[in-house]
């Protein structure tokens, strides 16, 4: 049986902390399907064609299949729509456990076929967001130690245009 785990997400930019998370869900699953949330009312950095490059670019070096995909409803429903058993989520702190620990709840409600799974962030990438990244990067500063050298080189190009 081919297990599936989604990776949901906005992945503006990929950075270390969600390749940390990747590369645990690797050794779980037969398969993975990072889903890059695209939502009509935002205005991300670098548009999903652009993420979908990116991460296809720092993940083709690992030794798993992995796919792309958009979505734009509940995510739970996606997982479901990627044929997936288990849904990955990365936690950093207390907080992120709160939450995630009362979307696990709702979502098990709607797909009970679908397990959540808490990964916990490396204390090395925790304090990691990719809201943060951006900020520093449109602010000139450098977010090398923050993400895969090819975000690196993206995230650069982007700015300076």
């Amino acid at each position: 049986m081919n297990r599936i785990a989604y990776y949901p997400g906005s992945f503006d930019p990929m950075t270390n902390g969600h390749m940390d998370v990747l590369q645990q869900a690797v050794s779980l699953a037969d398969e993975i399907v990072i889903g890059i949330g695209v939502h009509p009312g935002k205005t991300p950095m670098f548009s999903f064609e652009e993420r979908a490059e990116l991460i296809s670019n720092v993940t083709s070096g690992m030794n798993a299949k992995i796919t792309v995909q958009s979505f734009d409803n509940l995510v739970v429903d996606a997982a479901s729509d990627a044929g997936a058993s288990m849904l990955i989520r990365g936690v950093r702190d207390g907080t992120d456990l709160d939450y995630e620990m009362q979307m696990s709840g709702m979502n098990g409600t709607m797909r009970p076929e679908i397990t959540t799974v808490l990964l916990p962030s490396k204390p090395e990438t925790r304090h990691i967001t990719a809201t943060l990244v951006r900020q520093i990067a449109k602010m000139g500063g450098d977010v090398s130690p923050f993400v895969p050298d090819a975000v690196n080189t993206a995230l650069k190009s982007k700015l300076s245009s």
